[in-house]
């Protein structure tokens, strides 16, 4: 679904990614895992041209390298952003609109579909955002991007700040999406949480692939065990 060659990220003179290639195919999931710095995020942000960046990048077959975010948007890619980035000064209702800027004639059936994919935020559909937990925003948050009816859903860092309870049930969420026919692209920093739900996985250090391979394979390598699954 998604080929990326030779991408390089720049921040100013620094380049935070140097050089990677890596695939996404239709309905997988794919994660791109490492230490605080790595250039996971960078990556994310290069492929909805949030960054300066040089690579080739072909979704669906069409060369999207140079597309504008909003066109990268509506040819089917959507990003649920680290930290979440919810309006908190709108209610659950308005966010999900913002969502659905590209997608408004659908607005109703997704909403509806957004609300009971997440009871909580159906119960609350009138509060604010800003008064919400951590995790219902971080729900609301992959209900926004899911309003614009993404084929590829990217997720940074969704489990950052979060209860264990809670990461479960965003893991459980994730899966499901999977299962819905929603190909995704995860960036996390909890290897195990990821490796876990996974198809594939590529392990980045100071902007480098250093090594890629199914996740289950990862998840017995002691490699990995060491550096990023604690022992």
């Amino acid at each position: 679904m998604l080929r990326i060659d030779n991408l390089n990220v720049y921040y100013g003179l620094i380049k935070a990614v140097k050089d990677i290639s890596f695939s996404v195919p239709k309905g997988q999931i794919i994660s791109l895992i490492g230490s605080n710095g790595a250039g996971k995020t960078s990556t994310l942000q290069s492929i909805v041209n949030d960054v300066k960046k040089d690579a080739s990048m072909v979704f669906e077959g069409q060369d999207i390298s140079k597309y504008k975010t909003h066109n990268i948007i509506k040819s089917g890619i959507s990003l649920v952003p680290e930290g979440r980035r919810v309006f908190i000064n709108l209610t659950i209702e308005e966010n999900l609109r913002m969502g659905a800027f590209n997608n408004d004639e659908n607005y109703e059936k997704l909403q509806e579909e957004m609300l009971n994919l997440f009871p909580r935020l159906k119960q609350k559909a009138g509060q604010l955002a800003g008064t919400m937990s951590g995790g219902e925003q971080q729900m609301l948050a992959i209900a926004r991007a899911l309003m614009s009816s993404p084929k590829l859903l990217m997720l940074d860092e969704p489990s950052l700040g979060l209860a264990p309870k809670i990461i479960g049930e965003v893991f459980d969420t994730i899966v499901s999406l999977k299962e819905q026919g929603i190909t995704i692209l995860l960036v996390e920093q909890n290897a195990f949480a990821a490796l876990s739900v996974s198809d594939y996985a590529y392990v980045l250090e100071n902007g480098e692939i250093v090594l890629h391979d199914k996740a289950e394979n990862l998840i017995d390598s002691d490699e990995i065990r060491k550096k990023y699954l604690g022992g």
